[in-house]
């Protein structure tokens, strides 16, 4: 099922091009990179991201053998009961429950109740006209979570399956990833999407 999970969200064309490996064990598919000192951009279809280079831990030819990952540091305990509905709620909608996992810890550190200052609510950090369009109440805590990856699912649907994108649009809003044709030039959103990726190596297996 995990296996299967990253094969969903880092499904590419079959396209000639290369993949960059992260330190968090993730591999996004990119046409080609340049270096810079520092920073590694990559070049995709739809624009460029750029990345910090002790992020990129090498390259690989689209086709080749992935390497196997080292074993992930144990995570941090979350509440069985949460827990439960995030794993539910990924399976409900065909994501890994620890993809979900890791994007409720990004979000609010696993703490129901919690509030942003730009008003985003709960687990899943849901704005109440994002919530309202998924004809849900994000202060309930089981229809913040399934609502919330519910969100994410189509997001993933409406980038292809490209997680950077998907979790740009999360961060930022879809808006903001039509606007600069890929992930946006926000530091932010930049940070956030690696803190996902580096969140769901530690996520120990669904149970």
């Amino acid at each position: 099922m995990k296996a299967a999970g990253l094969l969903l969200l880092f499904a590419c064309s079959a396209l000639a091009g290369e993949y960059a490996v992260l330190a968090s064990g993730a591999r996004l598919h990119a046409e080609r990179h340049e270096s810079n000192g520092a920073k590694v951009t990559l070049y995709t279809k739809t624009g460029s991201t750029e990345l910090d280079a002790s992020e990129v831990v090498r390259f690989e030819p689209d086709g080749a053998e992935p390497a196997a990952a080292p074993a992930a540091p144990p995570a941090t305990a979350q509440p069985a009961d949460v827990k439960q509905l995030v794993d539910s709620a990924a399976r409900k909608y065909g994501l890994p429950p620890a993809f979900v996992r890791a994007v409720v810890a990004a979000e609010s550190g696993y703490h129901p109740n919690a509030v942003s200052p730009k008003g985003a609510l709960g687990l899943m950090q849901l704005m109440p006209a994002t919530a309202r369009e998924l004809n849900a109440d994000p202060r309930i805590t089981a229809q913040n979570v399934d609502a919330g990856t519910r969100y994410l699912r189509d997001l993933l649907l409406k980038y292809d399956f490209r997680a950077y994108h998907a979790l740009a649009a999360y961060n930022a809003g879809p808006g903001a990833v039509e606007k600069y044709h890929g992930v946006p030039p926000y530091r932010e959103t930049h940070d956030y999407i690696l803190n996902v990726l580096r969140n769901w190596r530690k996520q120990p297996p669904a149970d």
